[in-house]
């Protein structure tokens, strides 16, 4: 049974990944073509397709992001390598040795960050609002 510890602490972040992600996903795509078969059926007998089923069918669908959206998640990124380096510096007090580690980690979501920002200006979608 001991032997068995090892193995489950390695297998479990895999299988909490897949049933956080992969298997809700799977329960939507099955649902969305359940609804594509039903709405199939009803276009091959002639009936009408109501509006709803549409709108149901439409709600998720993503759209381009706009200039706006960029610019949200740009500072949203920043402002999480800035708690990281901030988080490094308090932790700095404790162990000097950990402030620089800490700074480099923050600085990989400020640098995408600061990509977001730049290319909400070069983004084509930039006159339309969300």
């Amino acid at each position: 049974m001991k032997d068995l510890i090892p193995l489950f602490g390695v297998i479990m972040p895999f299988l909490m990944i897949i049933s956080i992600i992969v298997i809700p996903a799977w329960f939507k795509s099955k649902e969305r073509r359940e609804m594509q078969a039903t709405l199939r059926a009803a276009i091959e007998k002639g009936q009408p397709v109501p509006t709803e089923m549409i709108d149901a069918m439409t709600r998720n669908v993503k759209v381009a992001p706009t200039a706006l959206s960029d610019i949200r998640t740009g500072v949203i990124w920043i402002a999480v390598g800035l708690g990281v380096c901030l988080f490094g510096f308090m932790i700095g007090f404790e162990d000097a040795d950990a402030f620089h580690p800490m700074l480099a980690l923050g600085g990989i979501p400020i640098i995408i960050g600061v990509a977001y920002v730049v290319l909400s200006f070069f983004n084509p979608n930039k006159a339309k609002q969300p």
